[in-house]
């Protein structure tokens, strides 16, 4: 029998790249992106442009579509704001609009940048108070999308963990490590918490949520309690067997850049009870992250 189609837009990413390959098995996968990942199920698609959309979800004929492509960099969505709308809001409309006259099962990545952090512990149905451009823009596409498509699915995250198969992507452990090993110190603020997960449990989540298609509106994906990035950065740095020693303390905000949610911990009760996959402990997700994925290095 023919796999269903699953088609992964923003797939060049290192999240796309973790889905891609985990989805293989049960999935004939199309990978879309702004410039045409390789090979003959690669495919050009411009989110801002609705005649883009149309024409990749004509060329793959999809099942059910992941949808990552997003400027996700805080700072640059405060700096250029219009294009952030642009990808993050209609972007994510027009693909909710292709999978809604198509019929398709959409889940969406968003992120707990929609809520202001002034609070310990998030769930689902808490009103979005979002303090950056980012943020409104996510909370924006999540209100856009559920709209225009009751059925899809919002996935919210505080923190994605993993190495990248391949450089040029956001994977913020790639960069992480290239420091560490040229004996560069890297500074995490203490003051910021997080509850993360590693792009393999996620994508094993993802999976799981494809095929319930019974399961919509928001859900919050994480460890099983937060950490601070600092305290993050230790332990990941420890993981990695290069010590402690290059982790450097950062006690106050950056002056100028985007402003950061100081508390951004995601309660995870509804995806115990609608995924049989395990939501791991903090101490889990770094080990996961660190040797389950594609080091690269």
């Amino acid at each position: 029998m023919n796999k269903p189609r699953l088609l992964i837009v923003g797939a060049s990413g290192f999240l796309g790249q973790h889905i891609a390959r985990e989805a293989a098995s049960c999935f004939d996968v199309f990978a879309a992106d702004l410039t045409a990942p390789p090979g003959e199920r690669g495919i050009a698609m411009d989110v801002t442009l609705s005649a883009s959309v149309d024409e990749g979800f004509a060329r793959s004929a999809p099942d059910a579509v992941v949808l990552l492509a997003a400027v996700s960099d805080i700072d640059d969505c405060e700096r250029r704001p219009k294009i952030a709308e642009a990808v993050n809001v209609r972007g994510a409309a027009h693909v909710s609009e292709s999978c809604s006259r198509s019929g398709t099962r959409l889940v969406c990545m968003s992120s707990a940048a929609v809520f202001d952090g002034k609070q310990h512990g998030y769930r689902e149905a808490d009103p979005p108070t979002p303090a950056s451009v980012y943020g409104v823009t996510k909370a924006r596409a999540e209100k856009l999308i559920l709209q225009t498509l009751p059925s899809a699915l919002i996935v919210r995250l505080a923190l994605v963990l993993g190495f990248a198969a391949s450089s040029g992507t956001n994977a913020m452990l790639n960069k992480f490590a290239a420091k560490l090993r040229a004996g560069e110190p890297v500074s995490f603020p203490d003051f910021e918490y997080r509850n993360p997960i590693d792009a393999g449990t996620l994508s094993r989540f993802l999976l799981e949520l494809l095929s319930a298609e019974e399961v919509s509106g928001v859900l919050h994906v994480g460890a099983t309690e937060s950490i601070s990035r600092y305290d993050l950065a230790v332990r990941l740095a420890c993981e990695m067997g290069y010590g402690a020693h290059l982790v450097r303390r950062q006690t106050q905000p950056v002056p100028g850049r985007a402003p950061r949610g100081l508390d951004h911990f995601l309660l995870t009760d509804r995806l115990r009870a609608v995924c049989r996959t395990p939501v791991p402990s903090c101490g889990e997700v770094i080990e996961k992250a660190i040797h389950e994925s594609t080091q690269g290095n």
